[in-house]
């Protein structure tokens, strides 16, 4: 595959930048698969698995909010949060989900801290799913 310019920077620092074959993140919209040629185009992010492939070798990360833009063939991903798989705390994202599903199960939450319970719940199931497949 033809390798295209890859950023991606979070709020933290810069994650990789370099040369990548493929990328797809989850947008507002829906999965967003890029290769070398794409169309410019900016998109929203998502909550979902980012899936970089470099070198023909797959990493993925737990992504989260952000957009992703594509500018005359150079992509730069600019997620709040963005963690690979092999730096994801398994054990920690379960704990949020078990802190969130606590909330979410007492009938006397407010409205919104079962909105902030849910927004955590979800990150944390993604964070746990990226984190064991690796």
């Amino acid at each position: 595959m033809t390798p295209f310019s890859l950023k991606i920077v979070t709020p933290d620092g810069v994650r990789f930048d370099g040369q990548a074959e493929e990328l797809i993140v989850r947008t507002t919209t829906g999965d967003m698969g890029i290769l070398a040629g794409h169309i410019n185009c900016v998109a929203p992010l998502g909550m979902g698995r980012a899936t970089v492939i470099v070198d023909g070798v797959k990493r993925y990360a737990a992504c989260i909010g952000g957009m992703v833009s594509v500018v005359d063939g150079a992509v730069s991903l600019v997620p709040t949060t963005f963690e690979w798989a092999d730096s994801i705390d398994v054990a920690r994202a379960e704990r949020s989900m078990e802190r969130a599903l606590a909330v979410l199960d007492n009938k006397a939450s407010a409205d919104t801290d079962i909105v902030m319970a849910k927004a955590r719940l979800r990150r944390a199931l993604i964070r746990k799913d990226v984190g064991t497949t690796k």
